[in-house]
């Protein structure tokens, strides 16, 4: 049931991050031909032109990330917290499930924004000398690669998987604690939306206060120099203590939030 929740909610955010795409590949071609030969003529209209293709495709940029978040936050609204939360909450799926195809798909989207704004500025740079430079620089670097040893390339791998799931989780977290405010604001029977507006607010008021407790609690006690003179880490070793680290924190953090999100959709929710 997971997968047909979630197939329907990539078709409903399809509907409106897919055209953002398009336009956001559209102008990133236009920023293009502005660099290549509008700017910087003799001929202010085209220079004024060039310069509206530029502007267009910072703007374009913006929207796409500010519309991933914003699609985020108006699904989990849309379809749990109004009209269509009386359909959606008697479908004969838990409220885990509703929450994870949210979540699951939120964080696809959030990966494909990073995709393509890294392909709309390879458009933007796009030129002969660009693509001879590229293919140059991954020969180079398979080059590279050859030459490690497979200690080091294993390490790497593993970095690489801890930082795509550190960012994967991250997402999750981010998108939870939205989501925790929502239910939490929903749960009153009036100004539901000021309420989770409050609600944020509080949340990330107190995660920035336990992140500053935490570090200034290391500080006092001295456990950079605990780990620093007792705790004998290699180079590697030490890097991935600190990805594990930071990962184990943000599942807390998502944790923390999801407990919130779940507990006041089963127990809390109030739709009138």
């Amino acid at each position: 049931m997971l997968r047909k929740l979630m197939k329907h909610e990539f078709r409903a955010t399809g509907r409106i991050m897919l055209p953002l795409y398009l336009v956001l590949l559209a102008t990133a071609f236009g920023a293009n031909l502005s660099a290549r030969g509008l700017l910087n003529t003799r001929y202010r209209i085209l220079d004024m032109l060039g310069v509206l293709l530029v502007m267009a495709f910072g703007i374009a940029i913006f929207a796409v990330c500010i519309m991933s978040v914003v699609v985020m936050v108006q699904r989990f609204y849309k379809n749990l917290l109004q009209d269509e939360g009386y359909v959606m909450l008697t479908l004969p799926v838990s409220v885990h499930q509703q929450v994870w195809s949210k979540l699951i798909v939120s964080a696809v989207w959030f990966a494909a924004t990073v995709a393509m704004v890294i392909a709309a500025a390879c458009i933007v740079a796009f030129d002969i000398d660009f693509i001879k430079y590229f293919f140059q620089g991954v020969g180079e670097l398979f080059g590279e690669l050859r030459k490690l040893e497979a200690y080091y390339a294993v390490n790497g791998t593993a970095i690489a998987l801890e930082v795509v799931a550190l960012c994967f989780l991250g997402c999750c977290a981010m998108c939870l604690q939205f989501y925790a405010a929502l239910a939490v604001g929903h749960s009153f029977a009036s100004h539901k939306m000021a309420w989770s507006v409050a609600f944020f607010f509080i949340f990330q008021f107190a995660v920035q206060m336990v992140t500053s407790m935490i570090v200034i609690f290391a500080d006092a006690t001295g456990l950079d120099y605990f780990l620093a003179n007792y705790v004998h880490l290699s180079y590697m070793a030490s890097i991935h203590a600190l990805m594990i680290f930071l990962i184990a924190c943000v599942v807390v953090y998502g944790a923390i939030f999801y407990v919130v999100t779940t507990y006041f959709l089963k127990k809390r929710l109030n739709l009138e």
